[in-house]
């Protein structure tokens, strides 16, 4: 029985099962939010005041007692302004920036690096090579954590950028459910049901259901999309001191007119290219990426009693791409240089985790320890056929052909086995522990450190994949200083170490690891009766042996890079939570700065100021109503070494209206760039880049019980 089939059989049931609304029912919460109301409390987000999950830290510490900034994406914003990839989702993240540069591939920076660490619950990476292929729906997830800054302690590698933590939704005590439908511009519609309670009379079992299905074509030419996502989930107290959850999720992403690399921005004279219009498009009818992608997941929590708990996790991911793409790599007058290439690959990830966490005395006062191990092996194989043989490699075809998508299939029957491929392993181990004193009523001192070992060994399109580090040690410490019951400091300082899985050097390797260490110091506090929560960070990192991504030779469909030495340093401010009765928001400010080792502004497509800020508002005398919008703005951004190659500075706003038509039936309209501002969505491959979305609407219309 297919995902389809099952989610409208259990929607006929609940229709029938579940009594109709009667006009006098009472308006609560907003009607697109389910919560967990099996371990809803204090410490979870509650609207727009995100609260980080206990697996974000490892060590389960709250915002206050955290000494780095850490963002939450809420199931309640997400709802609001339609959310439903992760792209979009941290485009609203203060300090995030989203680097799409091409049809289906994305990169993530923050603080100006790139973005390594992704986990599920804590656990692993769901992008293979740091990489996001298609687009990750966000529809079985109750929020996203981003904790920003270096992360060795609680990630397994560190990177001054950010660690994004996926929060998956759970099995609920008390039967609840939710159904929405969303059509909009460019022919889109998707479909949402969420549906979780108990399965037994006594509640020790209980289930999840969650199905989601998005379609639609595109403000670019030839390009369309499809989304489907099926996922369950099953809780089961095996005693009152245990509890197992088991999940799986099939996850699809089929994209039709996809590219390589997008639109080139210059031609083979650096000269810049100009497009008419944001609709241009350098896929065909016959480029295609597809992602299917299966996880499954099983988590034991044992309680020890006196405070002390374990956790175990299992977690394996397999991931099949099938592709047929075309990569131009330069332009001259008509002419494009296109190289073109089948390709299909698989990714098998296995991911365990066991920690022990509790409290203990030691001089008279309460401390906290995390202790465990973690262990992360991923198998990767890829075949690639080409339209060229490897040492011609590019043909030329007509670049005003390839933009009216006239451009013909060409016959991919080139392949050399020995380097038109990936076979290769990547192995980590890690012991980590750490610990939260309290040196005073008022000072505690968060210390740790993880042994970590990583090994490699396979090739990657014709390069050794031999990597090997053991008994790397990444220590991390922090002070939390509690002024008051509102207001606390603090400071803390990491070393960085990062293995380089994406790039490769230009001796056919992969490059070393990054190192370096980071350092950051800022104040938390609270306002509005602890409502509204404020962030002030300022931050420095070093991080050596980068691949700059500005220094690359292109060799068959493989880049190699060089490196470089990097220093930054920034600024962030965010707010969080209900401001003024009714009135909910998101908002942060960034500055960042990078430099070479020459000491020169370095990775100028990262933009030195942004403001990230999303808000809604109930209007007193129309308690039903709410209104909101969503504000992007960033400063300048260019290519590191074409300064013609510039975005300049724009903002995009977007608006939103909600009614509830009773305590069951929620209606909504969703404007996106109101203005209408046309720009590129990203710099990050320097050359090339494509056009964001223009305006565009869309309403849903959500039940719930």
């Amino acid at each position: 029985m297919n995902a389809r089939l099952s989610a409208s059989l259990i929607l006929a049931g609940l229709c029938n099962a579940i009594p109709a609304a009667h006009a006098d029912d009472v308006i609560s919460l907003p009607a697109t939010q389910i919560e967990d109301t099996n371990t809803r409390d204090d410490t979870q987000s509650q609207g727009y005041q995100g609260k980080p999950a206990t697996s974000t830290t490892k060590m389960g510490l709250t915002n206050q007692q955290t000494p780095q900034a850490i963002t939450t994406i809420t199931r309640a914003e997400m709802d609001d302004f339609k959310i439903t990839g992760i792209k979009d989702a941290l485009r609203s993240a203060p300090s995030v920036t989203v680097e799409q540069s091409e049809t289906d591939r994305t990169e993530f920076t923050s603080r100006g690096f790139d973005i390594t660490s992704f986990e599920f619950d804590g656990m692993g990476m769901p992008f293979a090579q740091t990489l996001l292929v298609g687009d990750q729906d966000m529809a079985e997830f109750e929020q996203l954590d981003v904790l920003h800054g270096a992360n060795g302690l609680m990630s397994g590698t560190g990177n001054p950028s950010a660690t994004v933590n996926f929060v998956r939704k759970r099995p609920t005590d008390n039967f609840q459910a939710q159904v929405s439908v969303t059509a909009g511009s460019f022919d889109s519609r998707r479909e949402d049901v969420d549906v979780s309670g108990p399965l037994t009379p006594s509640g020790n079992v209980r289930g999840r259901f969650i199905y989601a299905h998005e379609k639609g074509d595109s403000w670019m030419d030839r390009y369309s999309h499809e989304r489907t996502v099926a996922a369950g989930l099953l809780a089961f107290d095996l005693s009152a001191a245990d509890t197992l959850t088991v999940g799986f999720s099939q996850h699809d992403s089929d994209s039709n007119g996809s590219s390589w690399g997008n639109l080139p921005l210059v031609d083979a004279n650096n000269v810049p290219v100009h497009y008419s219009g944001r609709s241009a498009n350098i896929g065909q009818d016959w480029t295609y990426w597809d992602v299917h992608t299966q996880r499954a997941f099983a988590e034991l929590k044992h309680d020890f009693g006196g405070g002390w708990n374990a956790t175990v996790t299992a977690t394996g991911i397999t991931e099949y791409q099938d592709t047929n793409m075309a990569y131009v790599g330069s332009v001259d007058a008509d002419d494009a240089s296109v190289f073109a290439a089948h390709t299909s690959s698989r990714t098998h990830e296995m991911l365990g985790e066991a920690k022990v966490t509790g409290p203990f005395s030691l001089l008279g006062r309460d401390h906290e320890l995390t202790v465990g191990a973690a262990y992360g092996r991923t198998h990767q194989t890829a075949r690639e056929t080409d339209a060229m043989p490897t040492d011609v490699g590019y043909y030329t075809t007509s670049f005003a052909g390839l933009l009216a998508g006239t451009t013909p299939e060409p016959s991919f029957q080139y392949s050399d086995p020995s380097i038109d491929g990936q076979n290769f392993t990547d192995t980590q181990k890690s012991l980590f522990a750490a610990g939260r004193f309290s040196l005073t009523d008022d000072l505690h001192w968060i210390a740790g450190a993880r042994l970590m070992s990583l090994d490699g060994s396979g090739d990657n399109y014709g390069s050794d994949h031999y990597q090997r580090e053991h008994g790397k040690v990444t220590p991390y410490t922090g002070l939390v200083y509690d002024i008051n019951d509102q207001w606390t400091v603090y400071t803390s300082w990491t070393k960085i170490f990062s293995p380089q899985y994406a790039y490769v050097g230009f001796d056919g390797k992969p490059l070393d690891p990054l190192e370096g260490k980071s350092l950051e110091a800022g104040v938390k506090g609270s306002l509005m009766d602890r409502k509204l929560d404020l962030t002030a960070a300022v931050f420095k990192a070093e991080q050596d042996n980068a691949a700059d991504t500005a220094n690359y030779v292109i060799s068959g469909s493989q880049y190699l890079y060089g490196t470089q030495d990097y220093k930054s340093h920034g600024v962030e401010l965010q707010a969080s939570g209900e401001a003024l009765p009714g009135l909910e928001l998101l908002g942060g400010y960034t500055y960042v700065r990078i430099d070479n080792e020459d000491g020169d502004k370095s990775r100028e497509y990262v933009p030195t100021h942004s403001f990230h800020g999303m808000a809604t508002y109930r209007l007193p005398g129309l308690p039903k109503a709410r209104i909101g919008t969503r504000v992007s703005w960033q400063s300048a951004t260019q290519a590191d070494n074409l300064g013609d190659v510039r975005q300049n500075a724009y903002a995009l706003v977007d608006l939103m209206a909600s009614y509830d038509i009773d305590s069951h039936w929620n209606a909504s309209l969703n404007f996106d760039n109101i203005t209408d501002r046309k720009y590129l969505l990203s710099l990050y491959s320097q050359t090339a880049g494509s056009y964001g979305a223009p305006r565009n609407v869309s309403a849903t219309l959500t039940w719930k019980y």
